[in-house]
């Protein structure tokens, strides 16, 4: 089966090169970088300044350096982002802090330099100096007023910089403007679809990523993407929700509703898989420290018939919030635990003997059950409240991972997989595939061929050990025969 892939954006492409919808804009900036100033090559060190080409956006800019070899930049080298719902004032500094970079004229033998402007104006005030007092204008007027005039010249623009970066958070640096730029594309798609609608929650969805992008600036510019990265993560997985509901808005409106069945993964997820670490080939197993080998898989051939009542040789599948498990790993954003792994005493019960109950019913050995099976079969999910909060049972369950309590298999789902087996059984997911211009729609046989992927990959590790639950295990429910 090929790995299912989260077809890009349209918009998405938008700010993955400068001037993406007006190239001729680049030639004739690039041209006027090479002509005027230093443009980045391999002899530059981190000192360097290289001319910048700013390309303004209806948010902010994006600031590209040159590169010496006439290819277009992948990054950028700085990424300014302005206060959402800014006032006209507001957008002047923006264009002010994007302004072309100002000529400076060095002062040899000493080592400063003057701007331009500033020497200009010095011109100018001796002329005009000389002038009103060749026609009586007191000279104790006019020598401070001509000492002034380019000293205001000079530290001016940088007075007003400041007070202009009150409004506008600039981020530099290569892994922080490679984070916003993808948060930029989101938002584009976003900005795309709202503009020319009157629908109230496209043009919502539009704010809520234009407040994302200004706190995700924020934060850069005050930490390193390393002890930020938790919240960096959040702030992507929240742009990457808003942009695939949009994206659903407009399938509903063109091919109806996406989904037969309403269970809590199909939700919307506390957060999709950011892009940038998001697996795009096979779910790879990530095994918790300390945990045995798994016995059983999806559907796995067993010697013995399946009981026709009750089995508890099942696991259940179920998605949550990503997480790292270590520096430079793959995000874990799904894990499967055995069915008895609910009835340990450090999971919220009766709820979770209630789900292990539910779990185990007319259940084939080795069977992977998902969580949005137990929905489906729940009503739809509208009987969850009768039978326990699967909320809760869920993050007591992955807590359990984290520390060792229980075995598990976490697993980095590729984003169409991840919300397949979200979905009910007789669900449809629908993405826009940009190359081919068209919505693809993944129905109930893709579902069964993610599940079957996972399955692949847990007969790998079948081995002769038991998934073990944990310790201290409650009795399950009394039931009839």
């Amino acid at each position: 089966m090929t790995p299912l892939r989260t077809p890009q954006q349209t918009a998405a492409a938008h700010h993955q090169r400068p001037f993406t919808r007006d190239p001729g804009r680049w030639k004739r900036e690039s041209s006027r970088a090479l002509r005027t100033g230093h443009v980045r090559d391999s002899t530059c060190s981190a000192a360097c300044q290289p001319v910048l080409v700013h390309e303004r956006t209806s948010w902010g800019w994006l600031a590209w350096a040159v590169p010496g070899d006439g290819t277009l930049p992948e990054v950028p080298q700085q990424i300014g982002v302005l206060r959402p719902a800014a006032t006209r004032t507001q957008r002047l500094a923006l264009r002010w802090l994007a302004r072309r970079p100002a000529w400076r004229i060095a002062l040899d033998p000493v080592p400063c330099s003057l701007r331009f402007s500033a020497a200009a104006v010095a011109f100018i005030s001796v002329i005009v100096g000389l002038f009103a007092i060749r026609h009586g204008v007191p000279t104790d007027v006019v020598l401070p007023a001509m000492l002034l005039a380019p000293l205001l010249a000079e530290h001016l623009p940088g007075r007003l910089d400041a007070r202009a970066c009150e409004h506008v958070h600039i981020v530099e640096g290569d892994g922080p403007c490679r984070y916003l730029q993808r948060l930029a594309a989101l938002h584009a798609s976003l900005v795309q679809a709202a503009a020319g609608s009157d629908r109230y929650e496209l043009r919502r969805s539009a704010e809520l990523g234009r407040n994302l992008l200004w706190d995700a600036a924020g934060l850069l510019r005050a930490q390193d993407t390393r002890s930020a990265s938790d919240r960096l993560i959040a702030y992507e997985r929240l742009m990457l929700q808003l942009a695939h509901q949009v994206a659903q808005m407009h399938a509903a409106a063109g091919h109806g509703a996406d989904s037969t069945d309403q269970s809590p993964e199909t939700r919307p997820l506390r957060g999709p898989c950011p892009p940038s670490v998001r697996p795009t080939a096979p779910p790879t197993p990530h095994r918790t420290a300390g945990t045995s080998p798994l016995e059983g898989t999806l559907l796995m051939p067993q010697p013995e018939p399946p009981s026709p009542v009750r089995n508890s040789d099942v696991y259940l599948l179920f998605a949550h919030e990503p997480y790292y498990p270590g520096p430079g790993s793959q995000e874990i954003n799904t894990t499967i635990v055995a069915a008895d792994s609910l009835l340990h005493p450090k999971v919220c019960q009766p709820d979770g003997a209630r789900i292990h109950d539910l779990l185990t019913q007319e259940r084939q050995p080795g069977e992977i059950i998902p969580l949005s099976t137990l929905s489906h079969e729940l009503g739809g999910g509208a009987d969850w409240p009768t039978l326990g909060d699967w909320e809760r049972v869920t993050t007591d369950l992955v807590q359990l991972v984290h520390v060792g309590d229980c075995d598990a298999l976490s697993l980095g789902l590729p984003e169409i997989a991840r919300a397949l087996v979200c979905a009910g059984p007789h669900s449809h997911v629908r993405a826009f595939d940009a190359a081919a211009g068209e919505f693809i729609d993944y129905g109930p046989e893709d579902r069964a061929a993610a599940l079957a992927e996972v399955g692949a990959f847990l007969a790998r590790l079948v081995a002769e050990q038991k998934f073990w639950p944990g310790d201290g295990l409650l009795p399950p429910l009394l039931r009839q025969a």
